[in-house]
């Protein structure tokens, strides 16, 4: 099995291709890496002035590390991941915008974590297992808008 791509070396190939400083940069991608990330680790908090960063189609499992950019991060790209749990995203105090389509996020008990965000107004959840199921039931909008009422889009609407 291919080693997984570190943040860090990631980090070191966006410098690279991008010739900006992941320390001054205020939108950061590192979706789709070959080999995939796994996991968020301290080498995001050298990016202190990060408010959006793209980690979509990778392999990332959870939250863990996102604390590094809780207080500048505005928006997180994470979709096509393997996101089952929440845990540990309350610690972002700006996030107004998250697009998390197509994760594993299967319970309410983890979707109402979302309610902790002080600022999230735009959330893409399409895709997860949760979504499926009352999207299926044609009461998702309403059931997730219930237990996130500060949701200004939902999927896009």
């Amino acid at each position: 099995k291919a080693k997984a791509t570190t943040i860090k070396e990631a980090l070191a190939r966006w410098e690279e291709k991008t010739g900006q400083r992941p320390s001054e940069a205020k939108e950061i991608k590192l979706y789709a890496q070959i080999p995939p990330i796994e996991k968020m680790d301290a080498s995001l908090s050298m990016l202190a002035n990060c408010e959006i960063l793209s980690l979509g189609r990778n392999n990332i499992k959870n939250l863990n590390g996102l604390e590094a950019v809780g207080d500048t991060l505005e928006e997180l790209w994470i979709s096509y991941n393997f996101i089952e749990k929440l845990k540990g995203i309350h610690v972002m105090k700006k996030l107004k915008i998250l697009y998390m389509s197509n994760n594993l996020v299967k319970d309410w008990a983890e979707f109402v974590k979302l309610a902790e965000l002080p600022c999230l107004e735009d959330l893409v959840f399409v895709g997860n297992p949760l979504e499926e199921k009352h999207s299926a039931e044609n009461n998702w909008i309403e059931e997730a808008t219930k237990r996130v009422p500060k949701l200004k889009k939902l999927d896009g609407e």
